[in-house]
């Protein structure tokens, strides 16, 4: 199932996509798409999809997921993202956080933040926790996800690597976190270790990778994390991107103004962004 939140910012509606590609109510079987609604899914067995009331007029789409506590981004973990930055694979997975208040629509614009010259691109793959993790195993890791969603990991890089201190201050300005434009439950994805992640800027292709690089996959990262934080219903795991980031060209490219960004993942739908300078 594709599961979504459509309306205005900080008054979203509880929703999801149907087979036709339109967007169904969900608020008579749901108050959100969070918390305890993804801890247990088995409501959506009961759900008669045909009966929900259909909404007519064209929506903003939310961030898929509502009150996530922990939006845990994990760093090169991608081998040819990592040959491109000119940097060795890790041999434990890099772990930073990005600010919940990051957080924005799928194609919410990104703001290039007062006194950047370095805003970057980063198509991932977010992996959103349904059951409490806690010490599990690989085995048992895919258990307590709950679903996948396309994330853009938008990077300010001088605030990142030339301000000293861990990347979070990098990767947590508003807008920084479009994530969406659904949820889509893990039933769905027979693998996500296989899924084609693309990106472009203004038309231009400029990512064009697959999660089958990925150096450390979903169900290592879920085991991992759990062994040093409890992972909670509604948390958000961005797993990293593959080669094309704008860091990793020659001279180095950045988002400017104006410019547009699309981007999308096999199977989980995709973004559009228009960058604008802050006001």
């Amino acid at each position: 199932m594709k599961l979504l939140r459509y309306g205005a910012a900080g008054s979203e509606k509880p929703g999801l996509l149907d087979d036709n590609g339109h967007i169904r109510d969900l608020g008579g079987v749901v108050d959100d798409i969070g918390g305890r609604w993804l801890a247990d899914l088995a409501w959506m067995r009961d759900v008669d999809i045909a009966g929900l009331p259909v909404i007519e007029e064209p929506q903003r789409l939310g961030p898929c997921v509502a009150g996530t506590g922990k939006f845990i981004c994990i760093g090169l973990n991608f081998a040819d993202h990592a040959a491109e930055a000119g940097l060795e694979v890790p041999p434990e997975p890099v772990i930073f956080m990005k600010a919940t208040s990051a957080m924005s629509g799928p194609n919410d614009d990104i703001v290039i933040p007062k006194g950047s010259s370095a805003t970057d691109w980063e198509v991932e793959l977010g992996v959103v926790i349904g059951k409490h993790a806690k010490h599990v195993s690989q085995d048992e890791a895919l258990d307590h996800v709950a679903g996948y969603c396309v994330v853009n990991d938008v990077s300010e890089r001088d605030f990142q690597n030339k301000r000293s201190g861990q990347w979070t201050k990098g990767k947590s300005c508003d807008s920084f976190g479009p994530t969406g434009p659904w949820l889509v439950t893990r039933d769905e994805i027979a693998d996500p270790q296989q899924l084609a992640m693309w990106l472009s800027v203004n038309g231009e292709t400029m990512q064009n990778g697959s999660s089958a690089t990925m150096v450390y996959g979903v169900a290592h990262l879920v085991s991992y994390l759990s062994q040093f934080m409890t992972l909670h219903p509604g948390d958000i795991v961005s797993t990293g991107t593959p080669p094309g980031v704008g860091q990793g060209l020659k001279p180095p490219r950045y988002l400017k103004p104006g410019d547009v960004v699309e981007l999308g993942i096999e199977g989980l739908g995709s973004q559009r962004q228009s960058v604008r300078a802050h006001a």
